[in-house]
C-alpha cells in the first residue's frame, strides 16, 4: 500500500499479491492440440490444461485510446482467423507501487481470461465473475488463478480487467459518464458473458458476480446500478460491503473520513481542479487537451480518482442508500469480510511510525474527542495485547465489521442473504510488512489464497488449511450453482434472519471449532458501533 498526502489508498490488496492465471503448463512432452472456441467477434484459441482449460487475453471492448479515453466502452471490432488467446491482456493503466510489479501505461487492456473445466456434461455449467481488488487503483484479472475453483466446482470463471483510477473514474462537467467509465467497464464483460457462456460451457443465466475488496464494492454498487439488470442471478461481495466507510484517521494518522464513493459534485470540481494541475485549464478545450496527455502524466493524478460516482445514470443512488430504500436487484447475495481486516492497514503504519501507548491515546481523543475514554475501555491494549492490535481492532470492527452486518441485514429484508466472517489467524500473508506487535492474522485479502493460486502462496498451506480452502471453493461454488451456500458434507450454513438480534454469520476457520457459528455482534462489539 501507498500513501500519498492529498487522498490515501484505503483498500488497495499488498503489492505482494501476484500470480499467473491462465497460464498454465503442460505436463506431457507433445503438447495437446489447443482449443477452439468462437466468440461473436471471432474465434480464440486457448490452451489445454488437462482437466480444464483456459483463454486468456480475449478482448470484450474495444480499446479505451484516443477519442475513447473516458467514454463507455466501445464494441470489440470482430477479427478473421483464430486468435491467440494463451497469454493476458495488459493491466489498465497503473503506477508500479500496486500489486503489477512495473505498473502498466497501457490503455489498451479491455481484457477477460475464461478457465472452464473438462467436462462431458451436456448441461451448461453455472459462470462466475471475478473483479478484481486493488483500491480501483491497481490490480489485474490475471492475478487470479482460478482453476481449482473451476475444476473442483463444476463452474466457468471469468476474470476481469476494468479501467482503474483517473482513467476509469475521472469526472469533469459535462462529461458523460463520468466517474463510472471501470463500473461500465464491468457491465460490458457481464453483457460479453451473455453472448459468449454458451460457447465455453457456461450458462449466461446463471452468472455470479463476485469480487473482493474494490471488486467487492464494485459488486455491490452494480447490485444498485439499473443497467445492470439481468447481467447477473447471484452477488458474491467480500471486504466491499456497500456500508463500509473510512472514519476519521481509519486509513492513516491525520486523515479525515474517507468513502469509496463519492457525488458528481464533488467528482467534477475534483476533475476540474486536477484538469488545470495538468495544464487543461480552459474549460472548453479542456477534455481535448487532456485526452492528448500521455498515460504517464495523467498517472501523476492517479489517486485523485479512487472512488466511483453515483448521481449518475449507471448509479443513480449512494448504493448504501439505494439499499435503504430496496433499490437494488434481488439476488441471493453471499457477503462477508476477514476477521482482523484492518491488521493490513496499521501494518504499514506500524512499519513507518509504530503505535505507542502515548500514541494510542492521542489517535483515539483526536478521533473520539471527549469520548476517546469509553472507547478506550472497549478497545483496551491490555485486552487486545498490544496498542497497534488495539487500534487494528477498533477500525475492523468501525470500518468493515459491523457495516457489513448493517448491510446483511438491508440485503435480507427482500432476497437470500448470507453472511460470513473468514478468520483462520494463521492463513498465509499476501504481501504485508510485518511486525512483531503486530501478528497480521486473517487480514484483509488473507482469504483469496483459499480461493484462488496466487503466487504459490497455497503450496505452503497446512492441511488443515488446505481443507478449508476446499471448503470455501464448495461454499462459494455451491452457491453459484443453487443461490445457498449447502453443500453435501458441509456445516450447515443457514440464511440470515432479520429477526434475529444476533444474526447468524458462518466463521470459516481451521482452528477450535473449525467452521461454526461466529458470536459476532459481541466479537466486534457491533451494538456500541450501531450506537457510536
Amino acid at each position: 500500500m501507498r500513501f500519498t498526502s492529498r487522498r490515501l489508498v484505503p483498500f488497495v490488496l499488498a503489492a505482494g499479491l501476484t500470480g499467473a492465471a491462465c497460464l498454465g503448463s503442460s505436463a506431457v512432452a507433445a503438447p495437446p492440440e489447443r482449443p477452439v472456441v468462437a466468440t461473436d467477434a471471432g474465434s480464440v484459441r486457448g490452451v489445454e490444461h488437462g482437466d480444464y482449460r483456459t483463454f486468456a487475453g480475449v478482448p470484450y471492448a474495444a480499446p479505451p485510446v484516443g477519442r475513447l479515453r473516458w467514454r463507455p466502452p466501445a464494441p470489440v471490432r470482430p477479427w478473421s482467423g483464430v486468435r491467440d488467446a494463451d497469454r493476458p491482456g495488459s493491466a489498465c493503466p497503473q503506477t508500479p507501487n500496486g500489486e503489477v510489479r512495473g505498473g502498466s501505461t497501457n490503455e489498451d487492456c479491455l481484457y477477460l481470461n475464461v478457465t472452464a473445466p473438462r467436462t462431458d456434461r451436456h448441461r451448461p455449467l453455472p459462470v462466475v465473475v471475478w473483479l478484481h481488488g486493488g483500491g480501483f487503483l491497481t490490480g489485474t484479472g490475471s492475478s487470479y488463478d482460478a482453476h481449482r475453483m473451476a475444476v473442483r466446482g463444476r463452474v466457468v470463471v471469468v476474470t476481469v480487467n476494468y479501467r482503474l483510477g483517473i482513467f476509469g473514474n475521472f469526472g469533469y462537467p459535462d462529461l458523460p459518464g463520468s466517474g463510472d467509465f471501470g463500473l461500465a467497464d464491468q457491465q460490458a464483460a457481464l453483457r460479453w458473458v451473455q453472448r459468449n457462456a454458451g460457447s465455453f460451457g457456461g450458462d449466461r443465466h446463471n452468472v455470479t458476480l463476485a469480487g473482493e475488496s474494490a471488486g467487492g464494492m464494485s459488486t455491490c454498487t452494480q447490485l444498485t446500478s439499473p443497467s445492470a439488470a439481468g447481467l447477473f442471478a447471484k452477488a458474491i461481495v467480500q471486504s466491499g460491503a456497500c456500508a463500509v466507510d473510512f472514519g476519521r484517521n481509519a486509513v492513516y494518522p491525520g486523515v479525515g473520513h474517507f468513502s469509496p464513493w463519492i457525488s458528481q459534485t464533488d467528482l467534477r470540481s475534483a476533475g476540474r481542479q486536477d484538469a488545470a494541475k495538468l495544464g487543461c485549464a480552459q474549460p472548453a478545450r479542456a477534455l481535448s487537451c487532456l485526452r492528448g496527455k500521455p498515460v504517464a502524466a495523467l498517472l501523476s493524478a492517479n489517486t485523485d480518482f479512487q472512488q466511483v460516482s453515483y448521481g449518475t445514470p449507471l448509479v443513480p443512488q449512494r448504493p448504501v442508500t439505494a439499499l435503504r430504500q430496496g433499490r437494488f436487484h434481488k439476488v441471493p447475495v453471499l457477503q462477508g469480510h476477514t476477521r482482523d481486516e484492518m491488521r493490513a492497514f496499521v501494518a504499514t503504519l506500524q512499519h513507518q511510525q509504530p503505535i505507542t501507548a502515548d500514541s494510542y491515546r492521542a489517535l483515539l481523543r483526536d478521533t473520539f474527542g471527549d469520548r476517546a475514554r469509553q472507547w478506550a475501555a472497549v478497545y483496551s491494549p491490555a485486552t487486545y495485547g498490544t496498542p497497534a492490535l488495539a487500534w487494528a481492532a477498533l477500525n475492523t470492527d468501525r470500518v468493515f465489521a459491523c457495516p457489513t452486518l448493517a448491510t446483511d441485514r438491508l440485503l435480507a429484508r427482500q432476497t437470500p442473504t448470507y453472511a460470513y466472517e473468514f478468520a483462520d489467524r494463521q492463513a498465509p500473508n499476501v504481501g504485508y510488512p510485518e511486525s512483531p506487535q503486530l501478528p497480521l492474522g486473517a487480514a484483509h485479502a488473507t482469504e483469496l489464497a483459499y480461493l484462488f493460486d496466487l503466487g504459490g502462496r497455497h503450496a505452503r498451506f497446512t492441511a488443515a488449511q488446505d481443507a478449508l480452502a476446499g471448503q470455501m471453493v464448495d461454499y462459494w461454488t455451491t452457491f453459484a450453482h443453487t443461490g445457498a451456500p449447502h453443500a453435501r458434507d458441509l456445516p450447515r450454513w443457514p440464511r440470515m434472519s432479520t429477526d434475529d438480534t444476533d444474526p447468524y454469520v458462518q466463521q470459516l476457520n481451521t482452528g477450535p471449532g473449525g467452521i461454526h457459528r461466529a458470536d459476532f455482534v459481541t466479537d466486534h462489539h457491533c451494538r456500541l458501533w450501531s450506537h457510536a
